[in-house]
């Protein structure tokens, strides 16, 4: 029962798939700043959103279906 060096080629090309993804969380920031940040880019998506749908604000009608 032997698999050759199958095992090993498996190893190296999971290794390369895996650095190829790279780490996509390490921003430098502490958990505390990213939430911080987040909360922050939640809220400016909210401002922009409630601005949309107010009368005569923002960009409504952008999402018409002009074909």
């Amino acid at each position: 029962m032997t698999r050759g060096n199958q095992r090993d080629r498996d190893r190296e090309r999971a290794q390369v798939r895996g650095a190829a993804k790279g780490k996509q969380k390490d921003d430098g920031l502490t958990p505390e700043q990213r939430r911080e940040r987040d909360a922050k880019a939640l809220q400016e998506k909210t401002a922009k959103k409630a601005a949309q749908a107010a009368p005569g604000g923002g960009d409504a009608g952008s999402k018409s279906n002009k074909k």
